[in-house]
């Protein structure tokens, strides 16, 4: 993992029009190259919005007063387009079907390249290694709609893969799935690691979360409560049940033990972790 800042957020506030308080007060974070960052919050708490200033669609497009410095591998984007950020910073949407428009599955894979200038040759080379990534051999002449709700999100994101940006963003990219749907994207997030991509992934799904992501940040009403690794995060309970939200059932489940049975098996996030935990407790 590299040294190097991929994104620097420092007194981020952003405002909607005609709205009385910001929906983003005085944000700061740093994460490096490489890192996944997840971002968790009660709904309303501005992770959209946040995701959103990454790549200028606020407040280019959805416009408001933004104040405040995002740079990008040490790039202030204050003046930046969302056109100009598309090669550095891909986006997935939540409901996949309102980012697919094409005909067939590499017309989609295509369609972002095409845009970027990419030769014909280089589409080929990218559309195969791209699906071959997804799981989605085979499904090239395929229309997009007859996928099922998982392929039509890891489509989603191997279109954004394709233009090879150097961060990508995802916006509960699991939240419309069943649980085969959601272990189908996962599988493919864990992958984007392995093309050293910055990752920034919005979701409710904090069992995943725990093992995939290099740190955690919890917004609650617009405002930062905690930004670390995962187990300086999920380690704070009581913090999180005051806003409403849980850490992974193996640290709830520890927590109740410690509380209840005075049975210390420390604060596991993952069930792996969780495991070694209870052996080591069990020898004792």
């Amino acid at each position: 993992m590299s040294n190097r800042d991929a994104i620097v957020v420092e007194n981020l506030t952003f405002q909607y029009p005609d709205t009385e308080t910001p929906v983003l007060k005085n944000i700061h974070f740093t994460l490096k190259e490489g890192e996944v960052l997840g971002i968790i919050g009660r709904t309303g708490s501005g992770k959209t919005t946040l995701a959103m200033c990454l790549n200028r669609l606020v407040p280019t497009v959805i416009q408001g007063n933004l104040e405040g410095t995002i740079s990008v591998f040490g790039q202030d984007i204050s003046q930046r387009s969302v056109a100009d950020m598309a090669d550095k910073v891909g986006f997935v949407f939540q409901e996949p079907e309102n980012q697919l428009s094409q005909m067939t599955v590499e017309e989609e894979i295509a369609f972002g390249m095409g845009n970027l200038g990419i030769s014909r040759e280089e589409m080929k080379y990218r559309i195969q290694e791209t699906l071959k990534q997804v799981g989605l051999e085979g499904f090239e002449k395929r229309s997009p709609l007859a996928l099922s709700g998982g392929q039509q999100q890891r489509l989603a994101i191997a279109s954004v893969m394709a233009m090879r940006p150097s961060i990508m963003i995802m916006d509960e990219p699991t939240s419309m799935l069943d649980p085969r749907g959601k272990n189908e994207v996962y599988d493919v997030l864990r992958k984007i690691k392995t093309y050293g991509m910055t990752g920034v992934i919005i979701d409710h799904e904090v069992e995943r979360m725990a093992s995939y992501c290099d740190k955690i940040l919890v917004l609650d009403d617009g405002e930062v409560i905690m930004f670390g690794t995962p187990k300086e995060v999920f380690s704070e309970l009581t913090l999180l049940h005051e806003m409403e939200m849980n850490a992974p059932q193996v640290t709830e489940l520890a927590d109740r033990l410690r509380k209840e049975l005075q049975i210390d098996v420390g604060s596991p996030i993952t069930v792996e972790e969780a495991v070694k935990a209870f052996q080591i407790v069990s020898i004792k």
